[in-house]
């Protein structure tokens, strides 16, 4: 690929927001049929300098070269006529159409001055079938799971016949096989001299799919190579610029007394009778595939979905069940998976999210003390490293990220005795999942239980004392952390 012309060339790219300079003479090449790897951390700019190049954002300063011609989309749409489709991180589906009407939004194609639904059918499951998507183009969109609608939206970007297609984060609710499958589309396009940017903090995913790697770090350029006979560890020093260890910290901690027992708690069609107990200062992490229980499991005992039969204790104190303002009263907090649906109210502020757990501490007479919430969120914020402008910011504006620590610091600032944790470093970056680790041992060390989900074997064998296993609704085993092993976690998790 060294001897090819690029086909994209941004230089000198410049973009700020309010409080906020976000690109700093950023840059990138992208040769032809390539996957242009796009790396940092959280807040580094990859996703402002891809709006860019796709027409959300018009750059302060710098060019845009493409196909060797100066361009400057002003919105995504001039862009896409280009041949620039970006697919985003966070999905842009219409909930009420079905897939075939998402696949052709605003390029329906019509006979008699009709639109064509026969067409789009047929076009559409040629487009999933690619995909190794078994979904009936027939479908609302609301009822698809998040994966099956992140195949629709690649889909989507596919049927616009891209000249460059941008990917950011597109395998973050996917499984191992639509995660290959995809992979089997984007190397279709690079035989076809389409390339791709593909943004992710997936380092299994960048070594298997990726060609080259641009790393940004606080909107610069660190620098650009070849992915064959790039360690993980230059990369690394690369994103953060400082050298972190593989290895996660595990803060040996002495239990204290049980302030989490579930006892034959049971879910119909989804939860067989499940009981476990978790101890202060123990991490219980819980391993098992998609569609396992886990996330299920976490929103029955924090009250978000309601149990047909079994019993949740917080501190000796029994749950109601079904009620979350009976679990955080009790002292349990829910760090959700998907933080913009379930874990975060985008039109508030950040110190407005993180005191809406504890306004009871900062209001006197039915009426806020906006000092007294200010100080808490302030707090958070330097606790947590949390990137914002001001603590009056919107909460939508922020990185990835930095959402999630908002949402950690909204838990910290409520004291809570125990935290049910859903995959807590899904699409961070690794400097910022050191971060969250470290943190988590501070918690324990105070005294803190934690239930953890995570779908990444190397944070579970690295930070619990213990991993219950799931498969179909069913706990299989807790194992203790000496047991714990990749070979025995898989083959509980597949009832094997």
């Amino acid at each position: 690929m060294a001897n090819k012309q690029p086909l994209l060339r941004m230089t000198g790219i410049h973009k700020a927001f309010p409080g906020v300079q976000a690109l700093k003479d950023a840059e990138i090449e992208v040769l032809p049929g390539e996957v242009h790897v796009l790396l940092g951390e959280n807040g580094a700019g990859k996703s402002t300098l891809m709006k860019i190049l796709c027409g959300q954002y018009s750059a302060d300063a710098g060019s845009v070269l493409f196909n060797d011609e100066e361009i400057r989309p002003t919105n995504p749409s001039e862009a896409e006529r280009l041949g620039l489709v970006m697919i985003h991180q966070e999905l842009n589906l219409v909930p009420g159409l079905t897939v075939a009407e998402n696949i052709y939004l605003g390029h329906e194609p019509t006979r008699g001055g009709l639109i064509n639904s026969d067409t789009m059918r047929q076009g559409s499951l040629e487009l999933l079938r690619a995909l190794r998507c078994d979904v009936d183009p027939n479908t609302q969109v609301s009822q698809l799971s998040v994966a099956q609608q992140q195949l629709v939206e690649i889909a989507r970007a596919l049927r616009r016949k891209a000249r460059l297609l941008v990917m950011d984060e597109p395998t973050a609710a996917l499984s191992d096989a639509e995660i290959e499958a995809l992979f089997e589309v984007i190397r279709d396009l690079c035989r076809r001299g389409v390339p791709v940017i593909y943004i992710s903090h997936r380092m299994k995913e960048i070594f298997a799919i990726g060609d080259r790697v641009t790393v940004m770090r606080d909107g610069r350029t660190v620098g650009t190579q070849e992915i064959e006979g790039t360690e993980v560890s230059e990369l690394i020093r690369m994103m953060v610029g400082r050298t972190i260890a593989e290895q996660i910290p595990k803060r040996e901690v002495p239990f204290g007394d049980v302030v989490l027992e579930v006892k034959d708690l049971a879910l119909g069609g989804v939860l067989s009778p499940i009981s476990f107990s978790l101890r202060s200062g123990e991490i219980l992490g819980v391993a098992g595939l998609m569609g396992s229980g886990r996330t299920e499991l976490a929103r029955a005992i924090f009250g978000a979905d309601p149990i047909d039969a079994g019993e949740i204790h917080v501190g000796g104190r029994a749950l109601p069940g079904g009620d979350p303002a009976a679990s955080i009263a009790a002292g349990l907090g829910f760090i959700t998976e998907d933080r913009k649906q379930q874990g975060l109210v985008l039109q508030c502020s950040v110190v407005e999210n993180i005191t809406l757990t504890c306004l009871d501490d900062v209001a006197s007479l039915g009426l806020l003390d906006l000092g007294a919430e200010r100080n808490i969120g302030r707090h958070q914020v330097e606790k947590l490293h949390i990137q914002i402008a001001s603590l009056d910011q919107e909460i939508v504006n922020l990185s990835g990220g930095n959402q999630q620590k908002v949402v950690l610091a909204r838990w910290l600032a409520a004291r809570c005795r125990v935290l049910l944790f859903d995959e807590p470093t899904r699409g961070i970056d690794v400097g910022a999942k050191v971060e969250i680790y470290e943190l988590i041992g501070e918690l324990v060390e105070q005294g803190v239980a934690i239930f953890l989900i995570s779908s990444e074997m190397p944070e579970l064998l690295g930070l619990a004392d213990r991993v219950a296993v799931m498969h179909e609704g069913t706990l299989q085993a807790i194992l203790p952390r000496a047991e714990a092993t990749q070979v025995r976690i898989m083959e509980l998790a597949l009832a094997r």
